[in-house]
């Protein structure tokens, strides 16, 4: 598995609509007094904020946990890794997306796909903790 890091957005941003219905399937015409309020998807990942950045995932090891090959991940560099945290982090020098386990003294790196191994953090091994995934983003379009 492999990261891209985006870095942080420029300025700018929009506010989209929010409709106050839920959409169980399909999407019925939008009448503008379903309209609860505007939001700004900015504000709402607060990915304009200092301590965050985007990360563009490579690889099927996050799979169970909703996130995918070419998904963008949200993170927050200001948020202290708990177990059971999705974590950017880099074992060895080597960027890695996994949950972050502690048993006892040990540190695991769980994928969340039955097909990859989990890592146990070694006497030896320099573990990096880059952030704390709260958010991921992926596309519908095959195009996109």
């Amino acid at each position: 598995m492999s990261i891209t890091f985006l870095g942080p957005l420029g300025e700018g941003g929009a506010m989209l609509p929010l409709y106050s219905f839920k959409v169980p399937a399909g999407f019925p015409s939008p009448a503008a007094d379903h309209i609860e309020k505007h939001i700004s998807l900015d504000e709402l990942l607060e990915i304009r904020a200092p301590h965050i950045y985007l990360v563009r995932i490579s690889g099927s090891s996050m799979e169970g946990a909703g996130i995918f090959d070419g998904d963008l991940v949200v993170v927050d560099r200001s948020i202290t890794a708990e177990h059971g945290h999705i974590v950017i982090a880099a074992v060895n020098c080597e960027p890695v997306c996994k949950r972050l386990c502690k048993r006892g003294d040990s540190i695991i790196l769980m994928s969340e796909n039955t097909g990859y191994p989990p890592r146990y953090i070694l006497e030896g091994d320099e573990l990096v903790v880059w952030g704390v995934v709260t958010f991921s983003v992926r596309a519908h379009d095959p195009k996109a």
